[in-house]
């Protein structure tokens, strides 16, 4: 069979499984078995794909009508500009993720600004705090950008941190990450500090399960997804131990649930924080909030 006739037949396979993306699901799937890019498949339609390779995409265009993800099945996903695997022990991660890394790196430059010090920031002598980890995407990410700094990744998830683990490794920055199993920061040393504490905590409200698309709700972990009945209820915890682990002026950046801003922002209505800020995604919905520690505990800051 050649590449167009194996392509079209999955397409249709899909739109008649009222899969989404219908034919970009065909054309990961196919590319993945062929081991080859885009370019073949639009300039060389006419090539042959051998039984075993047609076999096998037909046998993945069938699981992802059954409901499984492109991405659990190709077993990668494309973050920052980097391929990381994945598996159903993490979440698949998702553009609007890419705000956390955009808004911490602006944070850390304004202060760099602030403070009169050079604007060409590479994280030098920084230690960084991925709370919830999971792929690992935000950690590499912001690794990636800042080739000076030093992380600590948690997750409760043994398998998580697992694959987060090969996925440094693949990128070649395990020697800057340090993965621990924990809950939040619990049982994480208070010294040293951080100077920034990231997170992408889980925050669906489990009354929305019903409601999640089938991929999401049958296949990604529970324990990434659900924040509690009400989705919010890990902000508590994580505003009060990043306050507790952050040096002064240390920034945390935490993303959002669509509708979790009015629980979580009040958590930041104290004295040991200031600067709070909210970052929309791009279809307008607030997906981080920022916020930096006040440098002197006790003292009248203002908020911006």
């Amino acid at each position: 069979m050649d590449a167009r006739t194996a392509f079209k037949t999955g397409i249709a396979r899909l739109r008649d499984a009222d899969v989404r993306s219908f034919t970009l699901d065909a054309e990961l799937l196919l590319l993945h078995v062929a081991g080859r890019d885009r370019t073949w498949l639009y300039a060389h339609p006419e090539d042959e794909i051998t039984a075993e390779q047609e076999e096998r995409f037909f046998s993945l265009v069938a699981r992802r009508a059954a409901g499984e993800p492109t991405q659990y099945l190709t077993g990668k996903q494309e973050f920052w500009g980097l391929e990381f695997e994945v598996n159903p022990d993490v979440l698949i991660p998702r553009p609007e993720t890419e705000h956390v890394i955009e808004v911490a790196l602006d944070r850390l430059a304004l202060r760099e600004i602030r403070a009169g010090r050079k604007q060409t920031l590479s994280g030098e002598g920084l230690r960084i705090a991925d709370v919830g980890t999971g792929s690992g995407c935000i950690a590499i990410g912001l690794a990636k950008d800042l080739p000076g700094a030093k992380f600590l990744a948690t997750d409760v998830s043994a398998s998580a941190l697992k694959m987060a683990e090969r996925n440094a490794r693949r990128h070649n920055f395990a020697d800057r990450i340090e993965f621990t199993n924990a809950s939040l920061l619990e049982g994480v040393q208070a010294e040293p500090r951080f100077d920034l504490i990231v997170s992408n905590p889980p925050y669906i409200s489990r009354r929305e399960g019903p409601t999640l698309h089938r991929e999401v709700r049958e296949h990604e972990p529970e324990i990434a997804l659900f924040g509690g009945e009400e989705g919010y209820e890990l902000y508590a915890a994580l505003v009060s131990q990043a306050a507790a682990h952050l040096v002064p002026g240390g920034m945390a950046v935490f993303e959002l649930g669509h509708d979790s801003l009015p629980a979580v922002h009040p958590l930041f209505d104290t004295p040991e924080w200031t600067h709070v800020g909210v970052t929309n995604d791009l279809a307008g919905i607030p997906r981080v909030i920022a916020a930096e520690r006040t440098q002197h505990i006790g003292t009248v800051t203002n908020r911006a």
